[in-house]
């Protein structure tokens, strides 16, 4: 298959991703590859900035925690914790960071996020606490509209994400499809969707064209 179509329909996509985001306040950028995304990432973080994260398969798969680590920064790394106490410990830390790396499950071509959390550590990072908060998408995350995103958050990331937890016994951890479920080991617990960034820049956004994450 020639990549060069969709290359060139993700670069066309991204600019009207970066628009839409720069006219409701948000920072934003778009870059073709996952090197030139990093290399963004960190110009944003000043150096004396700690530095913490919520769980994102995107940033993970872009090594962004162990490149904040190479690079020098203080860290809250909840994923280091030795126990759940402490992990929820840092989590509340994580809070009042310099800069926070995360992941977004769906954005729509209108320039909205849409985020969905279980424990709501990381939506309640991207609403307020951390100085910046630094977005990482892949361009497979970009759908029509907010409610195209809330429902590819819901029907789609949610049960993939649980299945990186065996422990979670959810109705999607088992079939593989939402059901909607109140279970308390829910994913779904915190919907939130960001329509405007306020105060402006404050969350900046870095699309990348390539498919990232769930």
């Amino acid at each position: 298959m020639d990549r060069s179509f969709h290359d060139l329909r993700n670069t066309k996509l991204g600019s009207t991703l970066v628009k839409a985001l720069q006219d409701r306040h948000f920072d934003a950028w778009y870059f073709g590859d996952i090197p030139e995304a990093v290399e963004k990432v960190f110009s944003l973080i000043p150096p004396d900035h700690v530095v913490s994260w919520g769980g994102s398969m995107t940033a993970k798969a872009m090594n962004l925690y162990g490149e904040a680590v190479q690079r020098g920064y203080a860290v809250i790394n909840r994923d280091a914790a030795a126990n759940s106490e402490e992990k929820a410990e840092l989590g509340r830390q994580a809070l009042l960071c310099g800069t926070f790396l995360m992941g977004a499950n769906g954005i729509s071509e209108d320039g909205q996020l849409v985020n969905i959390d279980g424990n709501g550590n990381r939506v309640a990072a991207l609403c307020y606490g951390p100085k910046q908060v630094i977005v990482v998408t892949g361009i497979n995350k970009a759908v029509k509209s907010p409610e195209d995103a809330l429902a590819r958050a819901r029907y789609h990331a949610a049960p993939l994400n649980v299945q990186r937890f065996p422990s979670l016994k959810t109705p999607c951890s088992i079939t593989g499809a939402c059901a909607d479920c109140k279970s308390g080991d829910s994913v779904c617990s915190h919907i939130v969707i960001t329509r405007l960034c306020k105060p402006a820049g404050r969350i900046k956004v870095i699309i990348v064209g390539k498919d990232l994450g769930f």
